[in-house]
């Protein structure tokens, strides 16, 4: 009586809601080492498919160009018209070019880059392995005694390494062009004013830390999306959970890594 007493109040069921948090926690946190371990080493042993990598390129670049670029440049144009009127009141209209570069480029680039290609591609990513494992096709692939990871894993992390990259210098170039025109109709900014502040306020290791962040993001969102897709359980709520895990997951992890570039490089 007493035992049926004790779980059936309210603090139990939140410390047994908290360790089963917990465990998960711990649990997907050891299952993105171990599979990122594998898949580096295959990377490195070179055991790729290049079909299926050129067409995942396809799908991480030019299928979430167009929502990246929506995102990156509207974020640019309204900080610009937020801040360009001020700042030439202010007489500092010199500067604005080298504010909205520096935020696109150092942050709001890839941050706004990650965020569109996790809800874009890393969702489909983790919605497609998590049915493929539900209905049994990755027990299927296994019995034909190929490597799912090398199958699954391997073509869209290595795609998410080769495409960040060029996505986060197109949205950034958007971005900057972006806040230039904006700047130029909230406050009479002239473009050559605009343009030329932006050449005083990037200097290549911004650009190289931006560039390296998108190296790392792509391998983390492609990675993170395909651990929750492979590790899904329980049919079609299952097929949910892992999906809403890797967005979540994603988020986290790139924010995470966001501010760590931020205390080594900037801080």
């Amino acid at each position: 009586m007493r035992e049926f007493t004790l779980k059936s109040t309210i603090t139990y069921k939140l410390y047994r809601q908290l360790i089963i948090q917990l465990e998960d926690f711990l649990s997907t946190i050891g299952d993105i080492v171990i599979y990122a371990k594998e898949v580096i080493s295959l990377i490195l042993k070179r055991e790729l498919d290049w079909k299926e990598i050129i067409e995942q390129c396809a799908r991480f670049g030019v299928s979430s160009l167009p929502i990246t670029l929506s995102i990156v440049g509207m974020s640019s144009v309204i900080v610009a018209m937020q801040v360009a009127g001020e700042m030439v009141k202010q007489g500092a209209g010199n500067y604005v070019g080298m504010l909205v570069a520096m935020l696109i480029v150092r942050e709001d680039g890839i941050i706004m880059s990650g965020f569109a290609i996790i809800s874009m591609i890393g969702s489909s990513i983790a919605s497609e392995i998590a049915t493929m494992r539900v209905t049994e096709q990755i027990d299927a692939i296994q019995v034909l005694k190929v490597n799912p990871i090398r199958y699954l894993f391997v073509p869209r992390v290595l795609s998410g390494v080769l495409m960040m990259p060029p996505v986060l210098v197109v949205a950034s170039l958007v971005g900057i062009v972006g806040g230039g025109v904006a700047s130029h109709l909230a406050s009479g900014l002239s473009y050559r004013a605009f343009f030329e502040s932006v050449w005083h306020g990037l200097f290549m290791k911004d650009m190289n830390v931006a560039l390296l962040k998108a190296v790392v993001f792509g391998f983390t969102i492609a990675l993170i999306s395909c651990v929750c897709g492979y590790t899904a359980k329980g049919g079609a709520r299952g097929v949910g959970e892992a999906t809403t895990k890797a967005v979540v997951w994603s988020f986290v992890a790139i924010v995470l890594w966001d501010l760590l570039f931020s205390v080594i490089f900037f801080f």
